[in-house]
């Protein structure tokens, strides 16, 4: 059983780019930590040129890829292929991306999948961020990196590809030290219930708190956002979970027009009316404003 912890570097972030690096490292788990076997890394001429975002991030330019092979033409990417069996472990920081860019190369993975990322937002979920190099710093990994890495000869380059699968390293031989690699896969397929807003208005307010004041909200996210990045299936059942745990207490604001931030049961006392020909003329009512006006009116 080997971890193949692996990380890549694109052209950008959109559906149509693609991988320009690819590295990973091979480990075996020890009593202590992982124990490193191989270490794969190849630049590769990726078939669109390299946007100029993420070269801010990455440093890879378009002529440093020039003369390299195609991805699927690296040493690495065929390596990869023969590691690719159920019994080995696929270590990835967010990994819908890296696994969305490889499969546009061929790769379907048959080894075990572990999100650290995942896994970092079901065990620590009250941390500012998840990121990798914030988790470096917040775990305290920065303190034996350049110890380790000598042993291996590896240079740490933040955001370059290998040196961002050497901090992953240590980052998985901080979760094996609590955590069976298997648990660590269950982690990465359960869904994640967040507690607290990390953006938007409420940001920093618990969800559920925000359900119960202003339930409208909540729709709107789930309406308007529908299909859009950022709101992935965890925070769509999150905010629907909050919705039904909150329908008693739900104080439902009109979202727009005349009335905008006055409750339902405010506009009711004063001009029932009104609610009448919005829920039969409002198109853009959610369903539970919609149930909420039915609900006060009578219907």
């Amino acid at each position: 059983m080997k971890f193949v912890i692996l990380d890549t570097e694109t052209t950008g972030a959109e559906e149509k780019d693609r991988i320009c690096q690819i590295a990973y490292i091979v480990a075996s788990q020890q009593l202590v930590g992982t124990l490193i076997e191989e270490v794969h890394e190849d630049l590769c001429k990726p078939p669109l040129p390299i946007s100029y975002g993420a070269m801010a991030v990455h440093h890879i330019t378009n002529e440093a890829v020039e003369k390299r092979p195609s991805c699927t033409e690296t040493e690495s990417y065929r390596r990869l292929l023969e590691l690719n069996v159920p019994e080995n472990y696929l270590v990835i920081q967010n990994a819908p991306f890296d696994l969305a860019m490889l499969e546009k190369e061929g790769f379907h993975p048959q080894m075990r999948c572990i999100d650290t990322l995942r896994c970092l937002r079901h065990l620590h979920p009250d941390l500012e961020a998840h990121g990798l190099q914030y988790i470096r710093y917040a775990f305290g990994l920065y303190k034996n990196e350049k110890k380790e890495a000598k042993s291996i000869g590896l240079k740490i380059q933040p955001h370059d590809a290998l040196g961002d699968v050497f901090i992953l390293k240590l980052l998985l031989d901080y979760l094996l030290a609590d955590h069976s690699p298997d648990e660590l896969v269950a982690l990465t397929q359960k869904p994640i219930t967040y507690k607290t807003f990390k953006f938007g208005k409420y940001k920093g307010e618990a969800i559920i708190d925000v359900a119960k004041k202003d339930p409208g909200y909540l729709e709107w996210m789930l309406m308007e956002k529908e299909g859009e990045e950022g709101l992935d299936e965890d925070w769509r059942q999150t905010l629907e979970k909050a919705l039904e745990i909150a329908e008693e207490e739900a104080v439902w604001l009109f979202p727009f027009g005349k009335y905008k931030g006055q409750s339902i049961e405010e506009i009711a006392s004063h001009d029932i009316g009104y609610l009448r020909w919005a829920l039969e003329n409002m198109d853009k009512l959610s369903e539970g404003m919609k149930k909420a006006i039915a609900k006060v009116i009578g219907h």
